[in-house]
């Protein structure tokens, strides 16, 4: 195999300055600067700061306010990422069966994937709503009186309900690839083999499917936790009151609503240990169950 060779030693590190500069000034200054303003009780315009030393994170796990939107996170994301990644596998073993409008009904299934995070919040408003949103509606015809923004649990049912609809088709579309990515041979080895179909995907493919699943729990996770933040700021119209919020939001909320930049800088620093801490886990513990031949 023939090695490329640059004229000078210094190319390749030109080639790579652009994208080593937009890491560094959109990810690991903002980092950095997140961490040394954990430290400090910093004026709301920035004129001045004063060094606190632990205070910020003392004061931000003795909360209350944060230890509920921590457990509200917990169980959003679970909820977030077992019922998207369970939803679209089934609509892709579906899909995959489908042979009489197979594009239509493919394309119906992706559709949702081009629509803005914010757009969705609107379309999950409309729907959710109090006076004229039919799922709403549908609710009260059975004794349930839904009030979107007033009730703490159906504003919470309407956030992940609308966060688990957004990302059902990326989810889709990496099953169904995964799916048709199975030899033909082995799926008709493993018919001969067992005449139950349920057993047949439970034992063949989808330990075929476990790399897409494995990639698709770490993109889950991060959606749930970072990307659901424009869902939840239309969900709630920018009023949270007494409505439950994700850790996100609530850096959000200290930082740019409050003014409480030191506060938020330490929320963040806890937000950046914990996802290091996930992947590592993801990485360490759950690929070593996943088969990639």
């Amino acid at each position: 195999m023939n090695k490329s060779q640059f004229r000078s030693p210094l190319y390749p590190y030109l080639l790579l300055l652009p994208q080593l500069s937009i890491v560094v000034i959109f990810f690991y200054w903002p980092a950095a600067e997140a961490i040394r303003s954990s430290f400090y009780l910093e004026d709301p315009f920035g004129f001045s700061s004063t060094f606190v030393g632990f205070d910020n994170f003392e004061d931000m796990v003795s909360r209350s306010d944060y230890v509920a939107s921590a457990r509200f996170t917990i169980i959003f994301s679970v909820l977030v990422t077992f019922f998207s990644l369970a939803a679209a596998l089934l609509l892709a073993v579906t899909a995959d069966r489908v042979i009489k409008g197979a594009s239509t009904y493919k394309t119906l299934l992706m559709w949702v994937y081009a629509i803005a995070p914010p757009v969705a919040g609107l379309i999950g408003i409309m729907l959710f709503d109090n006076l004229v949103g039919p799922i709403a509606e549908f609710f009260r015809s059975f004794g349930w009186d839904f009030k979107l923004g007033v009730n703490r649990f159906d504003t919470a049912f309407a956030m992940i309900t609308v966060s688990i609809w957004k990302q059902i088709p990326v989810n889709f579309i990496f099953f169904l690839s995964g799916l048709q990515g199975i030899p033909k041979s082995v799926q008709e080895a493993a018919a001969i083999d067992c005449a139950s179909s349920t057993r047949r995907f439970w034992t063949i493919t989808f330990p075929l499917l476990a790399p897409t699943g494995f990639f698709l729990l770490i993109i889950n996770i991060t959606y749930s936790l970072f990307d659901t933040f424009g869902v939840i700021d239309v969900v709630l119209k920018g009023e949270p009151g007494n409505n439950p919020v994700t850790l996100v939001y609530k850096v959000f909320l200290d930082g740019f609503r409050g003014g409480d930049l030191g506060g938020s800088s330490a929320q963040s620093v806890i937000l950046m240990v914990l996802v290091l801490i996930l992947t590592v886990f993801q990485f360490r513990l759950i690929e070593r169950r996943v088969h990639y031949n």
